[in-house]
């Protein structure tokens, strides 16, 4: 296999930009100048209002079909936020309480000494549970009952105190366990029922058939920045089998990519419920769900300030457990935080998440802001895109 390297002439530009926003427009075609782009879109909503949404390039390199305005990507990690938005919802509701036992919710969860995680320990990462000793197939990662039967029985690899190790695919049958027993409904029904179906989203955990024309091929990732942090950064993941299996499920799929196939093309795991990684969605969809969270744009803002308080408290920081090297992450509950150098989104007000390969939603509550950028280009260890993305709209906003 050929990979395709960085650089190349920009596409054309579609979409709309409000007057005062061109700069993001400029870094957004820049991306495929200098930045390896192949399809992508980025959309941004300030106080209610959608001030860019555009589009270039192709979604599907194998046929040529164009990005258009209802083109849909795969959006890795930013589906933790989505659910985390989910659980929000249920708190305001009063029918979910982050700081009791999971087992409140989930007697089974308890099994193998893990009576006293909690919620919100699971949201931050900090639950012990990033991977399972048993091996999955693919089959069963897909079913949801033989994952979290797998999860009942698995003791914590070390306890809930001494620090974090990010839950690459854990976090989402976790949290999402907790939204069904409450609910009744799988978390990306629940999500549908409670906000996609309202809210008219072109935002999916588990892609009905006939959307998935829509969807963006996804490439596999171009070659990682060369840098020290970045070898490091590989050396450690190759190293540690907990990495491994927290990204593979125990081999019941590979992550991202095998063979220049990146997984997740697969139309059985789109069409699943695999919640911490196959949600799938447009830019301009999230980026509004994320600007309905903090200002009042189609309906009524989404999250009272008192949980956008409780979530940006920084709950999760500084190297991790896996070894592997600090970049900043922070990590409140359920939501990455505005984490400089890597992640600098637009200060203390901005809560999100970024997903593999580069795609980036997040919301601002100081300025009232929804963001999103997706790509079918994934990146490697180092990629730019979305943080340039995200410095530009800073300086017009004066962030």
């Amino acid at each position: 296999m050929t990979m395709r390297r960085p650089g190349g002439e920009a596409p054309s530009l579609h979409g709309e930009v409000e007057p005062g926003f061109e700069r993001v427009a400029d870094v957004f075609l820049e991306n495929y100048r200098s930045r390896g782009d192949l399809g992508s879109a980025c959309a941004v909503c300030v106080d209610g209002r959608r001030v860019v949404d555009v589009w270039a390039g192709v979604a599907d390199a194998r046929t040529g079909r164009p990005w258009d305005a209802g083109t849909a990507a795969v959006i890795f990690s930013c589906s933790k936020g989505v659910l985390a938005i989910c659980a929000y919802l249920l708190v305001q509701e009063g029918r979910l309480d982050l700081d009791v036992p999971v087992v409140t919710y989930w007697p089974e969860f308890g099994g193998a000494g893990k009576q006293a995680i909690t919620s919100r320990q699971v949201l931050a990462h900090r639950a012990g549970l990033p991977a399972l000793d048993r091996d999955l197939t693919l089959d069963e990662a897909l079913a949801w009952d033989p994952v979290i039967h797998a999860i009942e029985v698995q003791p914590p690899l070390w306890p809930p105190q001494p620090g974090h190790f990010y839950h690459a695919m854990t976090y989402g049958w976790l949290i999402g366990e907790v939204i069904r027993r409450i609910t009744g409904l799988t978390p990306g029904a629940y999500f549908r029922q409670k906000l996609g179906d309202p809210l008219g989203l072109r935002t999916w955990i588990g892609i009905p058939a006939p959307a998935r024309a829509s969807v963006a091929w996804m490439e596999p990732p171009l070659p990682d920045a060369d840098t020290e942090a970045a070898r490091a950064n590989a050396r450690i993941a190759a190293g540690n089998p907990v990495v491994e299996r927290s990204l593979t499920m125990g081999g019941a799929f590979a992550f991202p990519a095998q063979d220049g196939f990146v997984t997740f093309n697969d139309p059985r795991i789109q069409g699943a419920e695999i919640p911490a990684a196959n949600g799938i969605s447009t830019a301009r969809s999230l980026a509004t769900l994320y600007a309905q969270c903090v200002s009042d744009m189609d309906v009524p803002r989404l999250l009272r300030p008192s949980s956008i308080e409780d979530a940006t408290i920084v709950q999760s920081a500084g190297p991790p457990l896996s070894g592997i090297p600090d970049d900043g992450a922070r990590w409140g509950t359920g939501f990455q935080l505005a984490s400089p150098p890597t992640q600098p989104m637009l200060g203390p007000g901005s809560f999100g998440h970024a997903g593999a390969g580069g795609q980036l939603a997040f919301c601002d509550a100081d300025h009232g802001v929804g963001f999103a950028y997706l790509s079918n280009q994934m990146g490697g260890y180092g990629d730019e895109r979305a943080r340039q993305l995200t410095l530009a709209l800073r300086s017009i906003l004066g962030a």
